[in-house]
């Protein structure tokens, strides 16, 4: 088979099946289609820190305030009794600190990395998803955004292309994922170390396939990556350059409280330069990796990532990851390394039901032909300070989340960052967080 074709193999078959399929078994209580909002905005400040020096994306020693903004619709449509359409709208906003550079955990999750500050109307996701049942046995999914509210396989085969969030389908945490209503940290709503395909904004174009059984899952995606780094358009020559993912899901349940472990594997091709090779050519100047890209550049790596509800609603998880840590990130942030871990706490507890505090941390590091690099001068697209006095990246952050009404929500949430970017001659940076989230 024709490799550029693997990208498409799902759409045609999504096709296929919507243009042959007879809904008469489709289940009367199943919902037709769902309509969901959100909007979250994001206001920060960090203080004034230790700087004594500063490169072309470090984070500027002088106080900063900065204000995000996102808002989305979540409309899905069920065709028939496997297929559904679900397509995404969003508008985003805002700027982040020092044009968002100079930590390679972030403190806002809600940024992107964008020139613009004004709003701007574009498509999140559109994709079609198809759902095959081995069995009678089934199970109520409930409403919610891009899921529409009826019964399916408890054994089930889906197959999602188009446009999407690889962080969608994959790293998923119950405690630590979703930066409009838990913690805000790059390094903490994902898998710091795992570069994963996506265009400035957090998409990419490609397929999800999962197989789905009662205690595990196990899924794979092929997707499209940028044609820059952390670009906005992608690169389709698939032969040679994007990215594959795979994971394993195994879900349980000691003493009745949900737990679950997810191993992640992954490998990236693209047009990626190598931190040896440009400090090799650097001969006492500034690295610069630009002469080293080259297509079909390999950066591989994995991922565990934990969950375990100790009492109702409280649980504690934890995530590690590692790349191989050779070439230049490409899509999410320039980590090669990354342990966290934390706790969420819900207000039921002080009576106060929807209410949630969390705290955790999260150590970043980068590896020796990383660290090399940046001393040497290099810049890659979220750090460079010009030089290096390398230390592991620390973050800590602890958030209160208050359901002030039925569907608002206003946090209070701190970060502590020493060493930012890697650096020990800069920061530490406090960062306090006002968030406010709408969502129906």
């Amino acid at each position: 088979m024709n490799r550029p074709r693997i990208l498409l193999i799902g759409g045609v078959l999504a096709a296929c099946f919507a243009a042959r399929a007879q809904d008469a078994a489709s289940n009367s209580s199943d919902a037709r289609w769902s309509i969901h909002f959100q909007a979250t905005s994001i206001g920060q400040h960090h203080g004034s820190f230790a700087s004594p020096y500063s490169g072309e994306n470090s984070l500027p020693g002088y106080g900063e305030s900065r204000v995000s903004l996102t808002a989305t619709m979540f409309l899905s449509y069920r065709l028939n009794s496997w297929t559904e359409i679900v397509f995404d709208p969003e508008i985003a906003g805002g700027r982040g600190f020092g044009q968002v550079t100079g930590i390679a955990g972030f403190t806002n999750g809600e940024i992107p990395r964008v020139a613009a500050a004004v709003p701007t109307l574009y498509v999140a996701r559109g994709f079609v998803r198809n759902t095959w049942g081995f069995g009678a046995e089934t199970e109520l999914q409930e409403d919610e955004a891009n899921q529409l509210k009826g019964r399916v396989p408890v054994r089930r085969f889906t197959l999602i292309t188009g446009r999407f969030s690889i962080t969608d389908f994959f790293d998923n945490n119950t405690y630590s994922h979703d930066p409009r209503g838990q913690f805000m940290n790059w390094a903490l709503m994902s898998n710091g170390a795992w570069d994963y395909p996506a265009d400035t904004r957090g998409y990419t174009v490609g397929t999800v396939a999962e197989l789905t059984m009662r205690t595990w899952s196990l899924r794979g995606a092929a997707v499209l990556e940028p044609t820059v780094a952390n670009g906005g358009t992608f690169d389709t020559r698939v032969a040679k350059d994007r990215g594959i993912a795979v994971e394993w899901e195994r879900r349980y349940a000691p003493w009745k409280r949900h737990g679950a472990v997810r191993l992640l594997g992954y490998l990236n091709r693209e047009r990626a330069g190598t931190f040896r090779e440009a400090v090799a050519m650097a001969g006492g100047a500034p690295a610069d990796l630009g002469p080293t890209r080259r297509p079909g550049t390999k950066k591989y790596g994995f991922g565990v990532n934990l969950e375990q509800e100790i009492a109702r609603d409280l649980g504690v998880f934890a995530r590690y990851g590692w790349n191989d840590g050779k070439t230049e990130a490409w899509a999410f942030t320039q980590i090669d390394r990354s342990l966290s871990g934390g706790i969420a706490i819900p207000g039921r507890l002080w009576k106060r039901a929807g209410d949630v505090v969390g705290a955790a941390a999260v150590r970043n590091y980068l590896s020796g032909d990383d660290r090399r690099f940046l001393a040497a001068g290099g810049v890659g697209f979220i750090i460079g300070d010009g030089r290096l006095n390398y230390a592991p990246e620390t973050i800590a952050e602890t958030y209160y989340a208050c359901h002030v009404l039925r569907d608002w929500t206003v946090t209070l949430d701190y970060q502590w960052v020493s060493n930012p970017a890697y650096n020990r001659d800069r920061g530490p940076v406090p960062v306090g967080s006002l968030r406010l989230h709408w969502e129906r």
